[in-house]
């Protein structure tokens, strides 16, 4: 049988071998990760976080987290109640208290009788809830509406006794103030407030994230069904191994990394992840 081979021309030979001395001298030059991510539920034995999309970070996602927020500052709740269409008295109120809400039993312990008597949403609140009520002790007005013009002396004294008379009477009778905030619905904020939060934390994630997979990305790689992933021709230096904000789980435990890892050239660094160095446990729901 007749054999054919076939001889490569010398420049081939040579091309053929700069290529390989090239290749060497790159693998020279960079180094590489092997990791290895298992997640302990709780109670439980580590099982490998499968299929999952892990990304080598040129820095911190909290630190890019953190300068995402200094660009876009947290709101302050004092600007917020300056932009509120409520009386003066009450949004003085809210600022002493650091508090938009008007409701529940932190806001019930707060309300002195000197706030119900000179914030006018207060006051008014006040007043429906305890009128109205047969057999009732709370005070009734003397004044009345055709005073104002008639006799305006004699109305504004009558007013001054009954505003004198309500301020007794919430000061001895505490519990006077339960069930104010039924009236004060249309007063409260919380909800635009907590909005308002929400959606700058809307903001800030998206933008993290965004940038981590575009201005901060070296390499990305997913782990296998042992939970095990390699990222190749990484260039020296120091990186973050992380799983951004899709988190790892098993059981009643779920985890994110953002781990550090130095890489030298010509060496594989090997980076374990576990419960011990994951940067967020949340429970599972």
């Amino acid at each position: 049988m007749k054999i054919n081979l076939r001889v490569l021309p010398p420049a081939t030979l040579l091309l053929l071998a700069l290529g390989s001395q090239a290749a060497a001298g790159q693998a020279a030059q960079t180094g590489s990760i092997e990791f290895l991510a298992r997640v302990a539920p709780t109670d439980g034995t580590p099982q490998p976080v499968r299929a999952q999309t892990f990304y080598l970070l040129r820095k911190s996602l909290s630190d890019i987290r953190s300068d995402v927020e200094a660009q876009d500052p947290a709101p302050k709740m004092d600007d917020f109640i300056d932009g509120l269409s409520e009386s003066p008295e009450l949004k003085a109120w809210m600022k002493q208290n650091h508090t938009v809400e008007l409701a529940g039993s932190d806001f019930i312990k707060r309300l002195t009788p000197e706030a119900v008597m000179g914030v006018p949403e207060f006051y008014a609140a006040y007043i429906r809830r305890n009128t109205g009520y047969p057999g009732s002790l709370f005070p009734k007005p003397k004044y009345k509406e055709k005073d104002r013009q008639k006799n305006p002396e004699k109305y504004k004294r009558l007013v001054a006794e009954f505003h004198d008379a309500v301020y007794h009477f919430c000061k001895d009778n505490p519990d006077s103030t339960q069930g104010m905030e039924v009236e004060l619905t249309d007063f409260n904020a919380t909800q635009a407030w907590e909005h308002l939060k929400y959606a700058r934390r809307q903001r800030v994630e998206n933008k993290t994230l965004r940038l981590a997979q575009t201005d901060f990305l070296a390499a990305q790689a997913d782990s296998d069904l042992d939970g095990r992933g390699t990222m190749t021709n990484v260039p020296p230096g120091d990186y973050w191994l992380s799983t951004l904000n899709i988190p790892a789980q098993a059981g009643d435990v779920r985890l994110r990394w953002d781990a550090h890892v130095k890489v030298r050239a010509g060496e594989t660094t090997r980076v374990e992840l576990s419960n011990l160095n994951a940067v967020m446990q949340e429970p599972g729901q």
